[in-house]
């Protein structure tokens, strides 16, 4: 007899749509198929939709700004957004400080994740400080350990220069790890931000012109050139504009190991949100750009140069805690940049592929769940099959919700996307079996999250991970 029974639910993975019953067992899917028998617990998936749970691979979780704001969420309440919006995997970022070993620094992650977890997680190190004590021998025993992800950054006060970058690469790829950068050019926005500080214009809307597309564009080429040169495989982060998507295509074609991902809030929102009384909580980093490098992104996707979308969740209350703390009327460059996305990934995703005509059901489960997982070596999640973590999501398909002012559940107080209307919505969370989220109310529990080991696999040089949205 089976633990749990799933009947009569429509099936979406993101090869393929069916309706099928799914038995698990011990927390993993037992068994797909009809007439599985007897369960001790049998849920009536009729009219839903069954989808593996989200994988989200970019989340910023008690991490610190560049400005030096804490952000708004612990582990508790950075999952437990994630748990309400259908993503049951993590992975969020161990930020080494300066002088500090990355083994003191995933310790302390690690510890905190034990303690508040309420969904599945793993870890990117944070490579702030090549020249700490011990880092080549603790880098490499912990991605022996199965942290095989490195971030890097060549922006901000922990952004590498180029010595750097290149010795981080060289050890990610005596180790087999996968580097992950925010490729921006440190020189080029700081002279554009203080020739706009200089002439007096400080407000949010200057943020994006802060950051010019060159910047992204520049820093995307190099990395990917370095990593054509060493053979070591490169994910660029948050690609923001039209220009940034052709460095990675032209990356690619060239066979170079470059993958790449993007977010809804550059998908769906312009710089314009920035030009509002209250534009700081719109601040991100790259900013959001424009229609066509919305369209541009889009196509991205669709020609599978860019093959994940995840949240870059940075919560940072509107606040004096917060982005205010430099006072509301704070010069750009003194706000803390970054949003809560956690919890409005998938619904946001799901309404755009799925009710917008962007691509199919099996796009979107490809594009949050499957690929992210495949990517980042996450062998038991992603997916709906035999001996996977039970991890499965009830969608509502035809659900409509309105998003509120404040109606989230992580700790940044308000919601980027108020009066953004959605189509499908996720009723029920289930975790390895397990229920987080039934009809609105969480019944998860702190803690109940575990840490993933992970190995990652060797994909082809300019593959694409399954299909396009248009050649679905």
């Amino acid at each position: 007899m089976y633990d749990l029974i799933l009947r009569h639910g429509h099936i979406v993975t993101a090869d393929a749509r069916f309706d099928a019953d799914i038995a698990v067992q011990d927390g993993k899917i037992a068994a797909i198929g009809t007439g599985l028998g007897a369960a001790h617990d049998v849920i009536d998936a009729t009219g839903r939709w069954i989808l593996p749970g989200g994988v989200d691979p970019h989340c910023h979780i008690e991490q610190m700004s560049g400005m030096g704001q804490m952000n708004a969420d612990t582990f508790e309440t950075a999952t437990r957004s994630a748990a309400m919006g259908g993503t049951t995997t993590v992975i969020s970022f161990v930020a080494q400080a300066r002088g500090q070993s990355l083994r003191d620094a995933m310790s302390d992650y690690q510890a905190r994740a034990k303690r508040g977890a309420m969904v599945d997680h793993a870890f990117h190190i944070i490579a702030a400080d090549p020249e700490a004590p011990g880092f080549d021998a603790d880098l490499a025993a912990l991605v022996a350990e199965g942290h095989r992800t490195i971030k890097v950054f060549t922006t901000y006060n922990i952004g590498l220069d180029d010595a750097g970058l290149l010795n981080v690469l060289v050890q990610a790829k005596k180790a087999g790890a996968l580097v992950c950068v925010h490729a921006e050019n440190d020189a080029i926005i700081a002279r554009k931000k203080a020739a706009l500080i200089a002439a007096g214009k400080t407000r949010p809307e200057h943020h994006a012109k802060s950051r010019p597309r060159i910047a992204e564009i520049e820093a995307i080429d190099r990395v990917c050139r370095f990593a054509e040169y060493l053979d070591q495989p490169v994910m660029i982060f948050h690609v923001s504009a039209a220009d940034g998507a052709a460095a990675v295509r032209a990356a690619r074609r060239r066979g170079a190991p470059v993958w790449a991902e993007t977010c809804p809030h550059y998908l769906m929102m312009t710089a314009d949100v920035l030009k509002r009384p209250d534009g700081a909580k719109w601040m991100c980093s790259p900013p959001q750009r424009g229609v066509q490098d919305q369209e541009a992104l889009w196509t991205a996707l669709d020609w599978g140069d860019i093959q994940i979308v995840s949240s870059d969740h940075a919560p940072y209350r509107h606040d004096a805690t917060g982005k205010l703390s430099a006072g509301p009327g704070a010069r750009f460059d003194q706000i803390a940049n970054g949003m809560p996305g956690l919890e409005v990934r998938l619904p946001l995703m799901f309404s755009a592929i799925v009710h917008e005509g962007r691509g199919t059901p099996q796009d979107f489960v490809r594009l949050t769940s499957t690929a992210p997982a495949q990517l980042f070596g996450l062998a038991q999640k992603g997916r709906i099959a035999p001996g996977c973590d039970a991890d499965l999501v009830l969608w509502d398909p035809v659900r409509r919700h309105t998003y509120g002012e404040n109606d989230l559940h992580d700790n940044a107080g308000y919601n980027p996307w108020m009066g953004t209307d959605v189509t499908g919505w996720p009723d029920m969370v289930l975790l390895r079996g397990q229920t987080l989220v039934r009809e609105g109310r969480l019944l998860g529990t702190p803690g109940q999250g575990q840490w993933q080991t992970r190995r990652l696999t060797t994909l082809p040089k300019g593959a694409r991970i399954g299909t396009t949205l248009k050649g679905s």
